[in-house]
């Protein structure tokens, strides 16, 4: 569980109100107990509360010392008898709404400054708005015409650039820069993130290259994630745009005009290059490259370190360099791995029949 010195507010949750967050239905015999702890099976105690929802992990379930166990019905018949299993259709989720429930504030970054408000060491210039209850730590810098929501944390030297907007009860961490940027409600950028900047874009000549100016917009949905690092350049002539409920995992680069639908995944170090469109509900593993004005169609999977090179249909799994289907692509390392077998088995052949000096 969480150290008292990062998380003081640390709640008791009831059996009753787990099993109520987890749809969890309850043993006729299970007692009222309360639970104050959420540990890994191998880590939980007697009054913990753990959870399995992956079959690597069924040895661990065996041995687990956890009082309580959310777990679906596929693996119910595997948790010991020394726990109550609370059997639910979903895992991981029941996990997450818990841990949830009992530490709220690890939902998303906190201010540094404990005493909230707006700290004497903020610079922000008399034209902004910013509405009641928002938070602004020391160092922060905000800019001219610039409006923040209720409810929004303006973390240690953030950067607002003029005439930017961020919505309500948003979480902007310590050392992000924001320009050219609209957000929206209950959106969470982690430190060193990147707004706006930007593009990359020159036209190229024999004598220098030119700069083409970069007069887009960076317009962030509600309920967005950005992780650390990441960046985002604002549009050349267009917006680029990242689509209501997408999560951005860490030090990814999505360049200019880029259009993301919602609920998207980004997984760590992909990079999308400018004027890409990506559907509703696409995933892009790790490592994975976009090439520019390409388009990935809704629903679909990309598998970490692809690269993208063409458009991609609705609802496929793609992988392999450049990305094909999935099938396609694995029949192409078995027929490769074949090969190689052969090749390996016919060059040994021959270094055994050689005479030795």
């Amino acid at each position: 569980m969480p150290a008292p010195v990062f998380f003081s507010d640390v709640r008791t949750l009831s059996l009753f109100q787990v099993a109520s967050l987890a749809r969890a239905s309850l043993p006729a015999e299970a007692p009222d107990a309360a639970i104050d702890a959420i540990r890994p099976l191998d880590e939980a105690g007697p009054s913990d509360l753990s959870h399995m929802d992956n079959p690597r992990y069924l040895a661990h379930l065996a041995a687990t010392r956890a009082g309580y166990v959310l777990v679906s019905r596929r693996y119910a018949d595997r948790v010991p008898p020394t726990a109550v299993a609370l059997v639910c259709p979903d895992p991981q989720g029941a996990y997450a709404r818990c841990l949830a429930a009992m530490v709220p504030a690890a939902l998303h970054p906190q201010s540094v400054f404990d005493s909230g408000g707006i700290s004497l060491q903020a610079v922000i210039h008399p034209t902004a708005r910013l509405e009641r209850g928002v938070i602004v730590d020391p160092g922060a810098v905000i800019g001219p015409r610039v409006e923040i929501g209720s409810g929004t944390i303006i973390g240690a030297q953030v950067v607002v650039g003029p005439g930017c907007r961020i919505g309500r009860d948003c979480a902007i961490s310590p050392q992000v820069t924001l320009q050219h940027a609209l957000l929206g409600n209950r959106v969470i950028l982690h430190p060193g993130v990147r707004i706006g900047q930007d593009g990359f874009g020159f036209a190229l000549g024999g004598h220098g290259h030119l700069k083409v100016p970069q007069i887009g917009r960076v317009i962030i949905q509600d309920d967005v994630e950005i992780g650390a690092n990441s960046t985002i350049d604002r549009g050349a002539i267009r917006d680029t745009m990242i689509g209501e409920g997408t999560k951005i995992d860490n030090l990814v680069q999505i360049a200019h005009n880029v259009v993301i639908g919602r609920n998207c995944v980004i997984v760590a170090q992909v990079g999308i290059s400018g004027s890409a469109t990506l559907g509703d509900g696409v995933v892009l593993g790790g490592q994975v490259g976009v090439i520019g004005h390409v388009t990935i169609g809704a629903g679909t999977q990309i598998a970490a370190s692809s690269n993208v090179a063409t458009d991609v249909p609705a609802g496929v799994r793609w992988g392999g360099t450049p990305a094909k289907p999935m099938g396609q692509w694995m029949r192409e390392i078995a027929s490769v791995n074949r090969l190689a077998t052969r090749k390996g088995n016919r060059s040994g052949a021959k270094e055994t029949e050689e005479p030795s000096p």
